[in-house]
């Protein structure tokens, strides 16, 4: 068997959280890049498997609050070769690919792991009876709930064939409705993107808080922003001017006298960093839930990315500011609970940006990579790269410098809470 490892240092890992049926984080999938996706295969398995699995943990375990659990995806030569030992128990779940089969081999390799105290995963369950040797030994099992068109009556039917006191996980929840539906159903995880898609309230008004917000967002968006106005903007918000202070006096920023004036700080910062940082902070200053929390850092990470791409692709025409705002606001609508439309008549944004947002247009197209990263279709990436004229190295690359950027301009950023 050949095993992956990146043909560059860093590991590429992208992640998906799993909710409790309140929507608070329980913990996150991690998902490994491929063979088939530019990567080099060696044949040195023991060594690639044990790099990718513990470096790529320890890259996207950064910012994860502490007490979050970390689903990792375990082929079957890795299980047999006792991969996860290699793993901290208290935290992480080894999770079983649906392809392993339970062989003598396999089940012992689960049974030293369940034995040592970790906690075993089953992958993709939709009813399959050649899985229940791993089933019983499970702790948690992964209901493909897409596998089965979200059919109430197919579903009930697979989780009946789980036994009693194995923690049931819904995966692949698409929508808010089957999100609703299988929290009557036994189930107290969820993964899939319902969390992203908006569930729109009719009629629902916007607290001052939001309101607020949304009208700083809106004077950041103006093209002709004067650095004195920002400066306003700030002095206005004791604490929006701490968290400056605090940000731009960090050791990060290797400062050798401390910046006490937002005038200062701005023109240290320059005015488009200064203006990233205020728009990222407000957005995640719109965290009213865990939920919230989550989209408010995939916000900012998808806004820093897709600027940065601008930046390299061979798109000639687009902006790299207009790119940020698209990523930034891509997820309002799902954040506040009202439609796209009624957020757009509100900001004065470009034509490109509205027309991506309402997912039309080039700009469109550059969002979708962004997404297609989170989802980790790795298939779709690899020919959206090719038209942009990217190399895989690149845009990954890219990726990670966003997730620290993402994590540095909310000051430790935890998904699931506000900034610092």
């Amino acid at each position: 068997m050949t095993v992956c490892i990146p043909d560059f240092e860093t590991v590429f890992v992208a992640r998906q959280p799993v909710f409790r049926a309140d929507e608070t984080v329980w913990g996150y999938e991690l998902l490994f890049r491929s063979c088939e996706d530019n990567m080099a295969c060696i044949a040195d398995e023991d060594h690639a498997t044990s790099s990718v699995i513990v470096d790529g943990m320890a890259l996207a375990a950064e910012g994860m609050p502490p007490d979050a659990r970390i689903l990792i995806n375990f082929p079957q030569q890795l299980l047999v070769e006792d991969g996860g030992f290699a793993l901290p128990k208290d935290r992480c779940v080894v999770e079983i690919l649906e392809h392993v089969t339970p062989s003598k081999e396999t089940l012992e390799a689960t049974k030293r792991l369940k034995n040592a105290g970790y906690m075993i995963a089953v992958d993709d369950y939709f009813g399959q009876a050649s899985l229940k040797p791993f089933i019983d030994l499970a702790d948690i099992v992964k209901v493909d709930v897409l596998e089965m068109g979200c059919d109430s009556e197919k579903v009930a039917d697979a989780v009946k064939t789980i036994p009693d006191g194995i923690t049931l996980l819904a995966e692949k929840v698409e929508d808010n409705e089957s999100f609703h539906m299988l929290q009557g159903m036994g189930f107290s995880l969820f993964q899939g993107f319902f969390f992203s898609k908006p569930e729109i309230v009719p009629g629902k008004k916007l607290t001052a808080n939001e309101m607020t917000k949304l009208q700083l967002l809106a004077e950041l968006c103006k093209v002709d922003l004067e650095p004195a106005r920002l400066a306003e903007i700030l002095q206005s918000d004791p604490s929006l001017s701490y968290r400056l202070f605090r940000y731009i006096n960090s050791a990060g920023m290797g400062l050798s006298q401390k910046v006490s004036s937002p005038k200062r700080a701005i023109d240290m910062m320059g005015l488009v960093q200064a203006k990233q940082w205020l728009r990222s902070v407000l957005m995640a200053d719109l965290n009213t839930t865990p939920k919230a929390g989550e989209l408010a850092y995939l916000a900012v990470h998808r806004a820093k990315f897709l600027e940065s791409v601008c930046g390299h692709s061979n798109q000639s025409t687009c902006e790299p500011d207009n790119l940020f705002m698209t990523g930034l606001f891509s997820l309002l609508d799902s954040m506040l609970h009202i439609s796209m439309d009624e957020i757009i008549e509100m900001l004065p944004l470009e034509e490109s940006v509205v027309k991506a947002l309402r997912g039309e247009g080039e700009v469109y197209k550059l969002l979708r990579l962004a997404t297609d990263y989170e989802r980790g279709e790795w298939g779709g990436i690899s020919s959206r790269l090719k038209r942009l004229g990217l190399e895989t190295f690149q845009a990954e690359l890219m990726y990670v410098q966003a997730r620290s950027w993402t994590q540095k301009m909310l000051g430790y950023c935890k998904p699931g809470q506000g900034a610092a």
